[in-house]
């Protein structure tokens, strides 16, 4: 599984922007430049692809910091390389701080900025790769009935077939029956796959079922 990569250059120096569109265009890389962060907010999160951002630290406008902060907050995968002169060094490392990907001072090695970018961007695939991973789980989970999906919940929770049934009023031989109907829907091949599947869900905050969904 895997999605067309794009990197975000964040400059409002133009011989800044088009030097690194240049050098990572050549490695072969899918690039758009910005002149600030405002204009990257505006037009660059629209893809949903993996990618990352390569950000000048200091800029009129947002910062680098700035704009690390906006993506945190709308919980964006993307992560962010600060590039930096001499005098900002300090607020490059607090962006590290803050969880910003590296920082590359200026003037930098051509080689150490290309190992950051592709550093991040092995980083936002295997984000990706979970994120639609996760999805197809919650998908479905979501085609679920509502019984079938208290079903679930309960065996992921460890009770047996007659706990359940108690659980839910109902009997042993129509907890078995949306058992194996659970079993098939979620393509879980196991008891084990089943409660991973639900507990990723939970620790990811995405457990939620369509409460309309029709009754079998």
């Amino acid at each position: 599984m895997t999605a067309p990569q794009e990197i975000h250059v964040v400059d409002d120096d133009p011989a800044v922007r088009d030097s690194l569109r240049m050098l990572l265009e050549a490695e072969g890389h899918a690039v758009r430049v910005y002149a600030d962060a405002e204009t990257f907010i505006a037009e660059g999160l629209t893809g949903g692809g993996p990618g990352c951002v390569v950000s000048d630290v200091r800029m009129p406008g947002l910062s680098g910091i700035d704009l690390l902060h906006v993506l945190q907050d709308r919980d964006i995968d993307m992560p962010l390389i600060v590039i930096t002169g001499h005098a900002d060094v300090s607020m490059a490392v607090q962006a590290l701080k803050e969880g910003a990907s590296d920082f590359i001072e200026k003037p930098f090695d051509e080689a150490v900025f290309m190992a950051a970018v592709n550093k991040a961007l092995a980083r936002s695939e295997r984000a990706w790769v979970e994120r639609r991973r996760l999805d197809g789980t919650l998908a479905r989970a979501n085609s679920l009935t509502p019984r079938e999906y208290e079903v679930m919940v309960l065996v992921a929770q460890g009770l047996s077939n007659k706990a359940a049934a108690q659980e839910l009023g109902i009997s042993v031989r129509t907890v078995e029956i949306h058992r194996a109907r659970v079993m098939e829907k979620m393509a879980a091949d196991s008891l084990s796959a089943l409660v991973r599947m639900v507990l990723e869900l939970e620790e990811s905050g995405r457990l939620v079922h369509d409460e309309d969904a029709d009754e079998a």
